[in-house]
């Protein structure tokens, strides 16, 4: 009876995901056979197919050349140096005694902590990040790794956002993830098109005025 169950339950889901793939083909870009070949896989998880055809699943990181090789080079600074430099400071604070009430030792472990978490973090970055090759990124449509100047059609002010993957978002130097909302709204825009993103306190309209690399 469970098994029945089972299957009928996945029967429902495969036909509930053709359903919205066929609806929506041009924007999720993936084949109703796609997804019957991975039936542990929905729609939901598939984030978007490249202009070679490989399919992005949702587990993957994007990351521009740049924002990889940042990446990278920050794991050889913490692994190399940072690592040896806590691991001193731990040992000189062992040096000198008792380190149940040795406010320097704990201060180096937390250090080490922190120091480890980041590492890590940034391991998992490198392992599933998928570095968007520039030669395909046309420049006719906003895209990830494509800087954009938009509008804001409300008080004219013109602003530039260079579209990256949310591991390298940083508001600040204008740099955007293509999972903001405001990033879901242009990607896909040509120039003269106007995006529209929904905040607290209404809707935003952008009209793309140029895209460049």
């Amino acid at each position: 009876m469970l098994c029945f169950i089972i299957l009928r339950i996945r029967s429902q889901i495969l036909h509930i995901n053709k359903e919205v793939i066929q609806k929506n083909k041009e924007k999720y870009m993936v084949t109703y056979e796609e997804m019957r070949l991975t039936p542990q896989k929905t729609i939901f998880q598939i984030h978007e197919k490249n202009r070679k055809g490989e399919i992005i699943m949702a587990d993957q990181i994007l990351l521009t050349r740049e924002g990889y090789e940042k990446i990278v080079a920050e794991h050889e600074e913490l692994v190399s140096v940072r690592r040896q430099e806590v691991a001193e400071r731990i040992k000189e604070a062992i040096s000198y005694g008792d380190i149940s009430e040795n406010a320097e030792y704990d201060s180096a472990k937390n250090e080490q902590a922190e120091l480890e978490e980041r590492i890590a973090k940034l391991e998992n970055m490198i392992r599933k990040g998928k570095i968007i090759d520039e030669k395909d990124l046309t420049g006719d449509h906003v895209n990830i790794g494509l800087k954009v100047k938009v509008k804001d059609l409300d008080n004219d002010e013109v602003i530039e956002y260079a579209i990256v993957g949310a591991a390298e978002s940083d508001p600040y130097e204008g740099k955007i993830s293509n999972e903001s909302l405001v990033g879901i709204a242009l990607l896909g825009k040509k120039v003269g098109e106007t995006a529209e993103v929904t905040v607290p306190d209404g809707i935003v309209r952008y009209e793309v005025m140029e895209i460049y690399k």
